[in-house]
């Protein structure tokens, strides 16, 4: 049960990973803010199938010590956040590829823990070892010989920065709430943020939301809805150690997915940065799971 379980993981990371190269795609028709709107509407929508599942079940919010408004409360401030996160994400994916987007994206598996020390939480050497693979291999990946960013790697090191609030923001309350409710009024009020800009920035047009509608539906109900149904499976029988492993490889097919649908080629310094991150990464979930007996893992994952 154990291996099959790794292998429905592994293909949760793989519909995350190719997400990257939807999002992409989706923008050659329509704008960032428009494709986040209508896809975390979509993704909000999916969840309800696993809402009124769990609800006849009597698995969801049973023994939840908080009232159901805060799952409300907690949801709408984790959209705010989820909000900057992809909006910085949608729009460097216009300047940069999915695969540089997506190893960069992952630097929340090191500023984590590195922000616990913030929160007077206990570091050790493991969480500093991670984080210098990681801005090694962030250096290699994207500083330029002179010592320059390109704007799209900058935009997606700032998302970084509101994925690691938000991860730390849902880890602090999702074992105390109703955790798809949570996650139900984050993707709508991410949603509706979206949108709200999208009007007042950019041009929307039907056409354009018909042409992207592959991407859209990808994104929206694919990676969010199936993968997220997909997720909950796999770790209920795989071992914690494996499914936060499996799960980081979401960065490898992003790559993956760049180069045969995108037609992306990283060079050799390049892929170096990426091995030294993946590397940062992994350290850094090995010692999360080490320190707590837990995988990190345990939200709807939208870093994609």
């Amino acid at each position: 049960m154990k291996s099959t379980a790794n292998l429905v993981l592994l293909l949760t990371a793989a519909i995350w990973g190719f997400a990257f190269v939807a999002q992409q795609a989706g923008m050659e028709h329509i704008g960032p803010f428009t494709y986040n709107g209508i896809r975390f509407a979509l993704g909000s929508v999916s969840l309800i199938p696993l809402m009124l599942y769990f609800r006849k079940r009597k698995k969801e919010s049973a023994g939840a010590p908080y009232p159901a408004q805060s799952a409300v409360r907690i949801g709408v401030l984790a959209g705010c956040i989820l909000f900057f996160g992809a909006s910085f994400q949608q729009i460097g994916l216009l300047y940069t590829t999915a695969g540089k987007a997506a190893f960069i994206t992952g630097l929340y598996t090191v500023f984590v823990p590195i922000a616990g020390i913030f929160l007077k939480q206990r570091t050790n050497v493991v969480t500093w070892l991670s984080c210098m693979l990681a801005v090694s291999g962030l250096f290699f990946l994207c500083v330029k010989e002179n010592f320059t960013m390109s704007p799209g790697d900058l935009l997606e090191l700032t998302g970084s920065f509101f994925w690691t609030a938000h991860i730390i923001l849902i880890d602090r309350y999702s074992a105390k709430l109703d955790t798809l409710k949570l996650a139900g009024v984050q993707f709508a009020t991410c949603s509706g943020l979206s949108l709200l800009t999208a009007i007042s920035l950019e041009t929307i047009t039907w056409n354009g939301v018909l042409l992207a509608g592959i991407p859209i539906l990808y994104g929206g109900l694919l990676s969010v809805g199936i993968a997220y149904t997909l997720q909950i499976i796999g770790q209920k029988y795989a071992e914690p150690a494996h499914a936060s492993i499996i799960l980081s490889m979401e960065t490898v097919f992003a790559t993956i997915g760049g180069y045969f649908f995108l037609q992306e080629v990283l060079g050799t310094r390049e892929l170096w940065g990426c091995a030294l991150m993946l590397s940062g990464m992994l350290l850094s979930q090995l010692r999360n799971l080490t320190s707590s007996g837990k995988s990190p893992v345990s939200q709807p994952k939208e870093s994609c």
